[in-house]
C-alpha cells in the first residue's frame, strides 16, 4: 500500500465534485487511500462509495464517524455494503468519540450513556463492532451497549472492513493497540508521534498482539501557500480544538502548555479574541503547516519517519484559489507515495 492518502474532511465545503476530482488526482499520483469525516456536512459513506467508483485504486476510510450517531450494527451494515461494492479495496472504518457540541447540540444525542466513561463506551462499541464484522451473532446483557441476537446480514468475501480508532490520549491509544486494526492520530506535531505510537504498542503488548498489529495512520495538516497570510486561519482552527478537553490535554502533553493555559484563562473570562490569540505562531507552524512545496513534502516525510505507517494528507485550502491549493498540495507530497 502507498504510504500516503488524502482526506476530504478539510475541503468538503467545496462540494462532492471537487472531492471526487481530488480522489482521481490522488489515484493518478500514486496515493493509496481516500478518507471522509462526519459532523454536520456530507455523509461519509456516501462519498466513499462514489470515490470508489471515481478512483478504484484507492482504499476507502472514514476519519472519523462519531460513535454516538450510528449504532454498531448500522456501521457494520454500511461498511459491509461499501466493502461488497468495492471488494478489492480495504474499507477502513474510523470511529471516534466526537464532542458534546456535535452529538448533543447538533444531533440531539447524549454524548455518553449514563454512568459510563468515554473509554468504557469505546471499548464496548469496538468489541461489538468487531464481532459483527466477523459475522458473529452478538448478545450483550450489560454495559453501555445492549443487544440481543444482533448479526450482520451482508455476506462478505475474504476481505472484511477494518476498524480504526481515532485516539489522542494514553488509554485510548492503548485501547487501539489492544482491539483495533489501526489508530488514527490527528492534531499533533511530528515530534509527538513517537510517544503516541509507544502507547499503541503498549496496548498491543498487554493484549498479547504482535508489535505492529495496529497500523498507525495520521492526518497531516499541510498546504502549499503563504504561511503568514494563513496564520489567522490556523489560529482559529487550532483554538477550536484546544477548547475541547481531550485535545487540550494532548496539546499540553505535546509541548504547548503555555498556549493551552492562555486559551483556558481567556475562555474562563469569555474573551474569545484573546483565546484565539493565545495560539502561538510556533504551534501553528508545527501543526497547521503552510509553505512551499519542499516544506509541505518534508513535513509529511517527518511524520512517516517518526513512526506513522500511512500519512493522510489533510490539505489546508487557504488562499484565493482553494482547490488550487488542494491540488498543489497533493502534487507536492506525491513523491512520498512509496514511503521514506
Amino acid at each position: 500500500m502507498s504510504a500516503i492518502g488524502v482526506t476530504f474532511a478539510s475541503f468538503s465545503a467545496l462540494g462532492s465534485a471537487r472531492g471526487l476530482g481530488a480522489a482521481r488526482l490522488a489515484a493518478d499520483l500514486g496515493y493509496g487511500s481516500f478518507w471522509t469525516a462526519e459532523a454536520s456536512a456530507m455523509d461519509g459513506f456516501t462519498m466513499l462509495a462514489a470515490a470508489g467508483v471515481a478512483a478504484p485504486s484507492l482504499d476507502l476510510g472514514t476519519g472519523v464517524l462519531p460513535i454516538q450517531l450510528r449504532s454498531p450494527l448500522l456501521v457494520a451494515m454500511t461498511a459491509a455494503t461499501l466493502q461488497d461494492l468495492h471488494p478489492d479495496r480495504d474499507v477502513l472504518v474510523g470511529v471516534g468519540m466526537s464532542s458534546p457540541v456535535i452529538t448533543e447540540r447538533w444531533h440531539g444525542v447524549p454524548y455518553l450513556p449514563d454512568g459510563t466513561t468515554p473509554l468504557a463506551y469505546m471499548r464496548a462499541y469496538l468489541t461489538v463492532l468487531r464481532s459483527l464484522l466477523a459475522g458473529e451473532e452478538v448478545t450483550t446483557t450489560d454495559g453501555p451497549i445492549r443487544l440481543r441476537g444482533a448479526q450482520l446480514g451482508v455476506r462478505l468475501r475474504d476481505r472484511r472492513p477494518k476498524t480504526v480508532l481515532a485516539a489522542l490520549n494514553p488509554r485510548m491509544l492503548a485501547l487501539a493497540g489492544e482491539l483495533a486494526d489501526g489508530v488514527l492520530l490527528n492534531y499533533l506535531p511530528a515530534s509527538h508521534v513517537a510517544w503516541s505510537v509507544e502507547q499503541v504498542r503498549r496496548g498491543e503488548a498487554a493484549a498479547g498482539r504482535p508489535a505492529g498489529s495496529c497500523t498507525v495512520y495520521a492526518y497531516v495538516h499541510v498546504g502549499v501557500g503563504d504561511a503568514e497570510a494563513s496564520r489567522d486561519r490556523a489560529r482559529r482552527d487550532l483554538w477550536s480544538y484546544a477548547v475541547v478537553d481531550g485535545y487540550a490535554r494532548n496539546f499540553d502533553r505535546a509541548g504547548y502548555t503555555t498556549e493551552i493555559a492562555g486559551v483556558r484563562e481567556a475562555s474562563a473570562r469569555r474573551d474569545r479574541a484573546a483565546a484565539i490569540a493565545a495560539i502561538s505562531e510556533r504551534m501553528c507552524d508545527d501543526i497547521d503547516v503552510m509553505g512551499d512545496e519542499d516544506l509541505v513534502r518534508n513535513t509529511v516525510a517527518a511524520y512517516l519517519t517518526a513512526g506513522v505507517d500511512h500519512a493522510v494528507v489533510m490539505p489546508l485550502p487557504w488562499g484565493e484559489d482553494r482547490m488550487g491549493v488542494v491540488e498543489a498540495t497533493l502534487r507536492a507530497v506525491a513523491p512520498l507515495a512509496d514511503g521514506v
